[in-house]
């Protein structure tokens, strides 16, 4: 898995953007989907192409972790995620998900 360098959230976003990671990717129940939930996916039919983790500089809290995603029928995407215990995401179906190192 490729590891990317970036300042920003937006930053990398951005860049994986360009790179043609155009689909935001949620979580919801045992699934993995497209966020407008045509497309349902589970983790073994997806890989974690690259990622990039922001370290909180005051409050663990305000971490995150992007990945940039493709499934098997070649859709690209990126899912954030979030150590704070306000987000919506499994995180175990997340790191279900195989990278391609």
């Amino acid at each position: 898995m490729e590891t990317n360098k970036f300042d920003t959230l937006v930053d990398a976003t951005n860049e994986f953007t360009k790179q043609g990671f155009t689909e935001s990717f949620i979580t919801e129940n045992d699934k993995i989907m497209t966020s407008n939930k045509e497309n349902q996916y589970n983790p073994e039919e997806l890989t974690v192409v690259a990622s990039h983790r922001f370290d909180g500089m005051t409050n663990p809290s305000d971490e995150s972790h992007i990945l940039a995603i493709e499934t098997k029928d070649g859709i690209k995407g990126t899912i954030i995620t979030s150590y704070s215990s306000e987000h919506n995401l499994n995180p175990d179906l997340i790191k279900r998900i195989p990278s391609n190192k």
